[in-house]
C-alpha cells in the first residue's frame, strides 16, 4: 500500500467510498436510461481499481529509485474502468438494461457505501478519542 504519512485505513476507506460513488453513477445512469432506444448498458470494474488505488493489484509494482522519479501517492485520484456490459440481453429497440438487475446493483452498492462511511466514522471517532483522552490528562 502507497504511504500517505496517515492511517491507510482511512485512505482505503476514502478511496472506496470515491470508487462507490463513480459506481452509483453509472449504475444511476443505466437506469435512466433504460428506455433508451440503443443504449447499451455499462458497468464499472471496482475491484480492480481498488487493488490499483491500493498497491494491492497481480504484477509489478513501480518503485521510486530516483529523486526524479514521480511517486504514485495514496491520494491521487483512481480512473475506474468502465464498459459495456457484456452480459446485457438487447431487447427489441436495441436496449441492454435490464432495470430489476440494475436496481439490485443500485441496493447493494448502497449497502456497501453505507457500511464504509459507518467504517470511516468509527475509525475517525477513535482517533478523536485518542486525541482528546488519549493524554493521561495533561
Amino acid at each position: 500500500m502507497f504511504e500517505s504519512g496517515f492511517d491507510p485505513i482511512i485512505g482505503a476507506l476514502n478511496t472506496s467510498l470515491n470508487l462507490r460513488m463513480a459506481n452509483q453513477n453509472v449504475i444511476s445512469s443505466n437506469i435512466a436510461n433504460a428506455d433508451t432506444p440503443g443504449y447499451k448498458a455499462q458497468a464499472m470494474e471496482f475491484e480492480g481499481a481498488l487493488r490499483e488505488a491500493l498497491g494491492t493489484g497481480p504484477g509489478m509494482k513501480a518503485e521510486a529509485t530516483d529523486p526524479g522519479h514521480i511517486q504514485r501517492q495514496a491520494t491521487d485520484p483512481v480512473e475506474p474502468i468502465i464498459f459495456d456490459d457484456p452480459n446485457g440481453i438487447e431487447s427489441l429497440d436495441g436496449n441492454t438494461v435490464d432495470r430489476a438487475e440494475q436496481m439490485a446493483k443500485l441496493a447493494e452498492n448502497q449497502l456497501i457505501y453505507d457500511t464504509s462511511v459507518e467504517m470511516l466514522k468509527k475509525k475517525l471517532g477513535m482517533l478523536k478519542y485518542a486525541i482528546a483522552e488519549g493524554g493521561g490528562g495533561r
